[in-house]
C-alpha cells in the first residue's frame, strides 16, 4: 500500500536541506546569544540594599559590596543569611533571563541541553 503526502509534506530532499539549514542557522544563533548571555553581568540586592552581589552569566560571582551598617561582630549569623539570600538572588535573576532570551529564539521549543 502506497502512502500519498498532501503537497509541501514530501519530505524529498530539497525539503530536507531546507530544514538542515534552518536546524544549523537556529543552532549558530543559539550559540551565539548563550555566548553574549555568560558575558553578561548583573548586580542583585539584599537586605533592603545593605548587600549587593555582582554577578555574571556564567553564575561567577564578581563582587559583593556590603554595606557597614550591616556588619556587626556579635551577629555574623545575619550578614551570612543575607549574603546567601543575595547570591540565590542572583543564580535565580541569571537563570531568569537566560531562559527568557532563549525561549524567543526558540518559540518556547523545549531543546534538551540548552540550557
Amino acid at each position: 500500500m502506497k502512502v500519498r503526502l498532501p503537497k509541501g509534506m514530501g519530505g524529498g530532499p530539497s525539503d530536507m536541506n531546507g530544514m538542515l539549514r534552518q536546524a544549523q542557522k537556529m543552532q549558530e544563533e543559539l550559540q551565539q546569544k548563550q555566548a553574549e548571555l555568560e558575558e553578561r553581568e548583573y548586580t542583585v540586592s539584599a537586605g533592603g540594599g545593605m548587600v549587593s552581589v555582582r554577578i555574571n552569566g556564567r553564575r561567577e560571582i564578581l563582587g559583593i559590596r556590603i554595606d557597614p551598617e550591616i556588619v556587626d561582630p556579635d551577629d555574623i549569623e545575619t550578614l551570612s543569611d543575607i549574603l546567601v539570600a543575595g547570591v540565590n538572588e542572583a543564580i535565580k535573576k541569571v537563570d531568569s533571563v537566560s531562559s527568557e532570551e532563549m525561549e524567543k529564539l526558540t518559540g518556547g521549543l523545549g531543546i534538551p541541553g540548552l540550557m
